[in-house]
């Protein structure tokens, strides 16, 4: 299977302080890999300098075998990488509508006006929402939106981070059913999860990171295992993560 994104010897953090730590993977196309690891662990640190918002120290990414570190961060968005924020990023003022048509400009290498519907038919409950402003809707709502915003952006790999975070498990089922229409319309998915249980329905292939490094690489049958981890599998790095293994 081809390879859609590929992280080798990433090396970045916050001024002065070293957080992530020679960091190497790969995302395989048409897939879903979480990536995995207690708060604190560096996964978000990982999906910044994937997008370009934060800059890396050392390493290379590449996305279909393209370098695009160095880039500014809507070069790397238009290379066809998409990031759905910890938080939504949603803004509160603009319509659903505006939302959409937003990402339809924005959208890769295709017209992102022909993927709204198909979008909405993803996330139904968005349909008789058009005019409703974003602040207005609830968080599971909002959500529901920026996982649209990325349907119709047309990515080839979306990197989501945290996106079950403060919302009720039924909501969360939803958002991970869209999960599955995103790679199923052919798009590459890293998710950022906390909570194992819904990211392990989905993914493909895991990778859970420990002090910003990567210290578990394997199939979600395997992370289930107590023995996968080569320590207590209920706390990575010291540190219990939600959801049952």
């Amino acid at each position: 299977m081809p390879t859609a994104l590929s992280v080798n010897h990433l090396t970045t953090g916050y001024g002065r302080i070293e957080v992530i730590h020679d960091v190497s993977f790969d995302v395989p196309a048409g897939s879903v890999v979480a990536l995995l690891g207690a708060n604190g662990a560096g996964k978000t640190t990982i999906l910044r300098a994937l997008s370009g918002t934060l800059p890396i120290w050392r390493g290379t990414i590449r996305v279909g075998g393209v370098r695009i570190n160095g880039r500014t961060v809507h070069a790397i968005a238009r290379s066809g990488v998409t990031l759905v924020p910890e938080g939504r990023g949603i803004f509160p003022g603009l319509t659903v509508q505006d939302h959409l048509d937003i990402a339809a400009r924005a959208a890769y290498d295709v017209d992102g006006r022909t993927r709204v519907e198909g979008a909405l038919e993803a996330f139904p409950a968005l349909g008789s929402m058009r005019t409703r402003r974003a602040g207005t809707m609830s968080g599971g709502e909002q959500q529901m939106l920026a996982l649209c915003r990325a349907f119709i952006a047309n990515p080839r790999v979306v990197l989501l981070d945290e996106i079950s975070m403060g919302l009720a498990p039924i909501i969360v089922d939803r958002l991970y059913d869209g999960v599955v229409q995103l790679r199923d319309a052919g798009a590459t998915l890293l998710v950022v999860e906390q909570h194992l249980t819904h990211a392990l329905r989905v993914a493909d292939l895991c990778y859970v990171v420990a002090k910003g490094r990567i210290v578990f690489v394997g199939e979600p049958a395997e992370l289930r295992s107590s023995t996968a981890l080569g320590y207590d599998p209920s706390g990575l790095d010291g540190v219990a993560i939600s959801g049952s293994l």
